[in-house]
């Protein structure tokens, strides 16, 4: 059996990944591929934990932040029931909305971004992406969708803090262009629109597998 492809949506918050996720796992699904639809921070213990602290309902220093985001996607990849390696390894194609590079991004705001890399250092050794794909979507064009769609603000979206992380997620695929995979996806026109060129991206991954697999 072929071992599944793993595809990450990143951004800043309000970027669109959740709904280019949603479309790309339907047409995967379309191609008869067997397909897992996950996020990061998980809904597992420590997941929930880190939900918590982003809702502000809990009080976290920044250092013990991305170290719990590390915990979690360490988690995330080795559970035995449902861990995305296991996954992977039966043939499953995972799409995962954030992964490490987010842990980069956001944590590297206040903590030094080689700690964090060194952080999440294993969880690169176990499962690297076959694609990274960054949604980039102007700040401002971001806080609107998320006022629209919701009314309150997790701990990291305020608008200096989102370019602030805008810059950082630039600063980390310069940083590992020759180790990772990575796609710039102008996420600004329509859901069709970014779809379409998130599949000019992702579907070369695909054009070996049989279609019945």
């Amino acid at each position: 059996m072929n071992k599944g492809r793993f595809i990450v949506f990143e951004g800043i918050d309000g970027s669109g990944k959740s709904t280019q996720l949603k479309l790309l796992g339907r047409r995967l699904r379309e191609r008869n591929l067997k397909v897992y639809e996950t996020a990061e921070p998980t809904d597992q213990p420590i997941g929930s934990l880190v939900r918590r602290i982003l809702r502000g309902e809990l009080q976290c220093v920044d250092p013990a932040l991305a170290a719990l985001f590390a915990a979690d996607r360490l988690q995330h990849l080795a559970d035995p029931d449902t861990g995305l390696l296991k996954l992977i390894k039966e043939g499953v194609h995972v799409i995962c909305d954030r992964y490490y590079f987010s842990s980069y991004a956001y944590q590297s705001v206040r903590a030094p971004m080689e700690w964090i890399i060194q952080a999440n250092a294993l969880s690169a050794q176990m499962l690297k992406p076959d694609l990274n794909l960054f949604l980039d979507v102007p700040v401002k064009v971001c806080l609107q969708r998320l006022s629209a769609s919701r009314g309150n603000l997790e701990l990291y979206e305020a608008e200096a803090n989102l370019a602030a992380v805008r810059e950082k997620y630039f600063e980390a695929f310069s940083r590992l262009k020759q180790e990772e995979a990575v796609q710039i996806i102008d996420g600004r026109g329509s859901p069709e629109e970014v779809a379409e060129a998130v599949w000019q991206a992702v579907g070369r991954l695909f054009e070996t597998d049989d279609p019945d697999q």
